[in-house]
């Protein structure tokens, strides 16, 4: 196998979270690898929000810890969330100095947006619901600007590099169809989520836990797999994945219907279309699954400025026949962000040394068991500097290093396992459809060997079955209630429901 060394910082992933990582890993050099061309195949991009921070002045970043820790349902580390809210207001003022054209109001401040579960409102926007594309944008510039850093497209992980003492020093990636082994002082993984295991998805279906299912294979440790967000106001037209309709939306009066008309939110919650996002997304899946139908009823709320105010929402309404200025728009469950991940500290280092990870596929355990709305783009922002920071002080690696490695998924396999994970380990679980699951992984795994996929979505499922309550994302409707309130930290060895532990931090 051909091996490149490269003396300085590995970053494997071009969402937010790895280019952020890699400006502030400056002056060290940094490569980044990535399988998709910059700006496509990351979650970053399609963020339709904005970026929450405490940056009015009826604001504060102790204000936005509450309401972070208490969307969290028990699970957030306090002090993550402080630091999160802290470092919030700075890294949305470097987004802008980057060139990321945030709304501004009359005054020339940020233009702010309330979404569900925030006390205020927060969330730093663009033209509505164009945050992502454009922040992307942005730092793209920035980073092919950067005379530190070296972009190759078309670079798909499948390894780690690791000595006979855990140390990671590399990752093996297939490039123009051949495997190539790639040294570094330290890897950053910036994977992404799992969005591409469900059959319903809103984020790109290329995300399907290769950074987390390798780490886990390495001996990483890793932190509350079992709780995944489902956006309850995927744009139900049949598209694969789901277009999303922003939950700016409600912020900005929309409601939701049955089919008949009737508003039912507040029969769910006392905060109604307002409410957290995992009680959303459940009353919405009880109300498709009595038959009633489920819609976001816009009309009112912006109606003829649809096309203005929420550009990528209308586009996608219209192009599949519905015109959400007269008519509401059909709306599902769809599996949006994953709160688990590889285990981190607050500046992105694993359990294994020299393995660091930011973004989605870590847990710093700042989501806890429920993401805070628009919590995502700015945790990107603000741990993806910090783990690129201390990752640029690293050292080399000096023992000899061997290949981690999976197998590949054949996609009719991988289908099979979208379908399962949204049958099984969806909105609504129990151990019966978990332990289904689990079994069809085991089949699918003695088939087709230990893939990426596979061991994430096992880690997902296995930690779901071993978490006998509900809370948050995870609802079992066999374990309605909630019980103590201990996050999972679990690694590869330990996955069997039977030796599955569960630890409090």
């Amino acid at each position: 196998m051909a091996r490149i060394h490269h003396d300085g910082v590995l970053v494997v992933g071009a969402g937010l979270a790895g280019l952020t990582a890699a400006l502030a890993a400056a002056p060290a050099s940094v490569l980044i690898l990535t399988d998709a061309a910059l700006n496509h195949g990351c979650s970053s991009a399609w963020a339709q929000g904005g970026v929450a921070a405490a940056l009015g002045s009826d604001d504060a970043p102790s204000l936005h810890t509450i309401d972070t820790i208490n969307a969290g349902a028990g699970l957030v580390v306090p002090d993550i969330a402080r630091l999160l809210a802290e470092e919030g207001p700075d890294a949305v003022r470097r987004l802008a100095a980057l060139g990321a054209p945030f709304d501004r109001n009359a005054e020339g401040g940020f233009a702010q947006s309330l979404e569900a579960a925030h006390s205020r409102a927060r969330v730093a926007r663009v033209k509505g619901d164009q945050a992502g594309r454009a922040i992307m944008d942005a730092v793209t510039v920035a980073v092919l600007a950067a005379a530190h850093i070296q972009v190759r497209t078309g670079a798909k992980l499948i390894g780690l590099l690791q000595d006979t003492t855990g140390r990671i020093g590399g990752v093996v990636a297939r490039i123009g169809g051949k495997p190539v082994e790639i040294t570094a002082r330290a890897v950053i993984l910036a994977t992404g989520g799992i969005g591409g295991l469900y059959a319903v998805t809103t984020t790109p279906a290329e995300l399907q836990g290769d950074g987390l299912g390798l780490a886990a294979l390495a001996g990483a440790v890793i932190a509350d797999p079992e709780f995944v967000q489902f956006h309850p106001t995927a744009i139900d037209i049949g598209r694969d994945p789901a277009p999303l309709a922003t939950e700016a939306l409600r912020g900005e009066g929309a409601v939701l219907v049955n089919r008949d008309g009737s508003r039912f939110m507040a029969g769910y919650h006392p905060d109604a279309e307002m409410a957290p996002r995992d009680i959303v997304a459940r009353a919405i899946h009880a109300e498709r699954e009595a038959g009633r139908g489920a819609f976001l009823d816009a009309r009112q709320a912006v109606g003829t400025h649809f096309p203005e105010a929420f550009p990528a929402v209308f586009a996608a309404c219209m192009s599949g026949g519905i015109d959400p200025r007269v008519q509401p728009i059909p709306v599902a469950p769809a599996c949006h962000y994953h709160m688990g991940g590889i285990a981190t500290d607050a500046d992105g280092r694993s359990s294994l040394p020299g393995l660091y990870a930011s973004g989605e596929c870590a847990s710093t355990g700042v989501h806890g068991a429920n993401r805070l709305a628009s919590n995502s783009l700015l945790e990107a922002a603000v741990f993806g500097a910090r783990a690129g920071r201390a990752a640029a002080l690293e050292t080399p690696v000096s023992t000899s290093l061997e290949p981690v490695m999976t197998a590949d998924l054949p996609a009719s396999a991988l289908q099979t396992l979208r379908r399962a994970m949204s049958r099984d380990a969806g909105v609504i679980r129990s151990a019966e459809g978990l332990t289904r699951l689990l079994d069809a992984i085991g089949t699918m795994d003695v088939v087709h060997g230990p893939s990426a996929p596979l061991i994430a979505a096992r880690l997902v499922a296995a930690s779901a079955l071993a978490r006998r309550e509900s809370r948050g994302g995870h609802y079992r409707s066999d374990f309605k209630k909630s019980g103590d309130a201990l996050r999972t930290f679990v690694t590869w060895d330990q996955i069997e429901p039977s030796s599955l532990k569960l630890a409090a931090e």
